[in-house]
């Protein structure tokens, strides 16, 4: 009988500890969105200033590893911050954290880890991650996006796809294809971070959420760079 007790208080502890790592990593990742998101808007030849204008959200995924990839587990943590209010028109809110899982993404040989940056660029394709798991390419169109100063988001292509993908690996942007993977909310994630299990539609669309800690670099980076939503209007009742 004693040893049965040893054995399940030992599985408490061991329980017990698991869930502060966790939330650990999780705060990390959102550090790590944040730092990453600066730099990467922080070179005016790598996204276009008016396609951020235009988006309704940023998804951020730093450091997705290589390996993952090689072994078929493959996956990537990050986070999603859109603009708040019902019609994507406010500022940039509390974060959603995100997984993308599947897929080959085509990571180059020799490249360790890649940081992935998607601009969601409607209100249909920020609802349709939002409320669950989407394949990209099939349930929601991604394109590789545009680089440089002189890009414009007026081009077909980019005024259809509902999302645009961009891709940077020991500090180098590369072209990487994303579709054929899934994008979704992190449940277990976002009780990591909020504490509590929270609704990923309510949690981007309402302006007095909190930001975490955690979150503060990757949010004020947003409202500084991207203050006001340029999107068509008529879009933004998607």
């Amino acid at each position: 009988m004693r040893k049965v007790f040893a054995i399940c208080l030992t599985a408490v502890f061991v329980a017990a500890s698991v869930v502060p790592a966790f939330a650990s990593d999780e705060t990390n990742r959102l550090k790590e969105s944040g730092e990453v998101l600066k730099e990467v808007l922080n070179v005016p030849e790598d996204i276009p200033q008016d396609l951020l204008d235009k988006a309704e959200c940023v998804i951020v995924f730093p450091s997705v590893k290589k390996a993952a990839f090689i072994v078929g587990a493959s996956y990537g943590r990050g986070a999603m911050s859109c603009r708040t209010g019902p019609n994507w028109g406010g500022h940039w809110g509390a974060p959603v954290m995100m997984a993308l899982e599947g897929g080959s993404f085509g990571l180059q040989i020799g490249v360790q880890s890649t940081d992935f940056v998607i601009l969601v660029m409607n209100g249909r394709g920020a609802n349709s991650i939002l409320s669950s798991k989407v394949k990209l390419g099939a349930d929601a169109s991604i394109a590789a996006g545009p680089k440089g100063r002189t890009a414009s988001a007026d081009t077909d292509l980019y005024m259809r796809a509902e999302m645009l993908s961009y891709s940077r690996a020991q500090g180098v942007f590369i072209g990487v294809s994303l579709a054929g993977s899934t994008l979704r909310p992190d449940g277990d994630a976002n009780k990591a971070i909020y504490g509590e299990s929270v609704d990923p539609k309510e949690l981007v669309h309402s302006p007095t959420m909190a930001i975490p800690p955690a979150a503060r670099l990757m949010v004020k980076t947003l409202n500084r760079r991207s203050p006001t939503n340029h999107s068509d209007p008529k879009a933004l009742q998607d």
